[in-house]
């Protein structure tokens, strides 16, 4: 029986003897694709672009549409800049390349910024940060009512006791990191501070995608549980950084970031001492003929010797009844109080108070109760029905009985 059979033809071996078979003949043709845009609107898309180099790729799609009424798709006319070269910024020039950057070990670089984040206790929040660039870890931190150079200061007095001296801080043009007492906190220890140019964020991404770590596994459980005040909002953020953040192996250097930190040490961690006179505050004063300066409403009597000198008076923002002279960085004693208007200076302002909770208590409903109670108690109570007559001709009925004083009792 032949019908369960199946017959296979021989491999033909033509190809063979002309060189145009076996394995060679399977290997798949060359690919060729047919452009669908037609080279005319492709033509036309350069020459717009050359035309004004600041057209982007979708101005130069909107424009042909708006002439030709159809256009390619703006990814189409990018990719077709990009292969001829000319992709351009606004002004014409070509966008430039940036390199990934990562300091070489931990505190040789820290970055800070601020973060808004959102109302606790009725005021709008602010987180600032500095993030170790080699490492990705916290070293100093703190939530706000203020984005001022007072918070901003509480952060980074935080990083610098608990973590160390960094050998440079990279910031913005925030009114808070231009401030005077910033500059003068990092030249006290000896810390470059560098500021980025207007208009160039380059080398804050780390701090950028930290702040975005901050929103989705931090706020987001903020928001669901709620906060009474920034000392719990401060205890919270505490907790997720040093038993969270800091253990979990970050994305991009693949080690926990408290691990890859410690991996530098040891680290220069300053004095209390050295961290007070960092966070001083100064300024310049002119020592007046009678040997006085003024400083935010207070008048100091400094030595006689500095009439018209100069001088820098050295200061705690929160206690301006205490200042320091020095003159050319020698000390020069402390001024004696003459005059005093304020007792802190005008930027540092403390966080709003807190809403005090409420106790529950009612003072008048304890009252009203206190005072039923009492009635109560009266054996037998007082019948007040037992001061109406209704007998007394002229009187009207259950009105009070009042004795005519000329009569006789009678």
């Amino acid at each position: 029986m032949v019908s369960g059979c199946v017959s296979v033809a021989a491999p033909s071996t033509a190809g063979s003897a002309t060189g145009g078979g076996g394995f060679d003949a399977l290997v798949p043709s060359a690919r060729t694709v047919e452009a669908t845009t037609p080279a005319a609107v492709l033509d036309l898309a350069v020459k717009l672009k050359r035309e004004a180099p600041g057209r982007t790729a979708a101005q130069v799609t909107e424009v042909i549409a708006a002439a030709e009424g159809w256009a390619p798709s703006a990814r189409t006319i990018q990719r077709l800049f990009a292969r001829l070269g000319l992709n351009t910024r606004p002004d014409g020039t070509p966008p430039e390349a940036f390199g990934r950057f990562e300091a070489a070990a931990p505190n040789d670089r820290w970055t800070g910024d601020a973060l808004h984040g959102p109302p606790v206790d009725g005021h709008k929040a602010y987180l600032f940060a500095f993030i170790d660039d080699h490492s990705r870890a916290l070293p100093g931190y703190r939530w706000g009512h203020s984005e001022d150079t007072v918070r901003l200061e509480a952060a980074l007095r935080h990083g610098l006791g608990a973590r160390g001296i960094p050998r440079s801080i990279y910031v913005d043009n925030g009114s808070a990191f231009v401030a005077a007492p910033l500059l003068r906190a990092c030249a006290v220890l000896g810390i470059r501070l560098v500021h980025s140019r207007p208009g160039r964020p380059e080398g804050r991404g780390k701090i950028e995608r930290f702040f975005r770590t901050v929103r989705d596994q931090f706020l987001v459980e903020v928001n669901a549980r709620g906060v009474a005040d920034l000392v719990e909002m401060n205890r919270l953020f505490s907790a997720w950084v040093e038993t969270a953040y800091h253990r979990r192996a970050h994305s991009e250097t693949g080690a926990a970031p408290l691990e890859r930190f410690v991996t530098g040490g040891p680290f220069t961690i300053p004095t209390p001492a050295q961290l007070h006179e960092a966070f001083l505050w100064s300024e310049q004063r002119t020592v007046t003929k009678t040997a006085t300066v003024s400083l935010h409403a207070n008048t100091f009597e400094v030595d006689a010797a500095l009439v018209g000198r100069r001088v820098e008076c050295v200061f705690d923002p929160f206690d301006l009844t205490t200042i320091e002279i020095r003159y050319q960085g020698r000390a020069m004693g402390h001024g004696v109080a003459l005059v005093i208007g304020r007792h802190t200076h005008p930027k540092a302002r403390p966080d709003p108070a807190s809403t005090p909770p409420t106790t529950g208590i009612d003072y008048l409903a304890l009252l009203a109760d206190r005072h039923a109670a009492e009635l109560a108690e009266w054996s037998p109570p007082i019948g007040y029905s037992g001061l109406v007559e209704t007998t007394e001709p002229g009187q009207c009925p259950d009105q009070l009985m009042i004795p005519d004083p000329e009569s006789d009792g009678s």
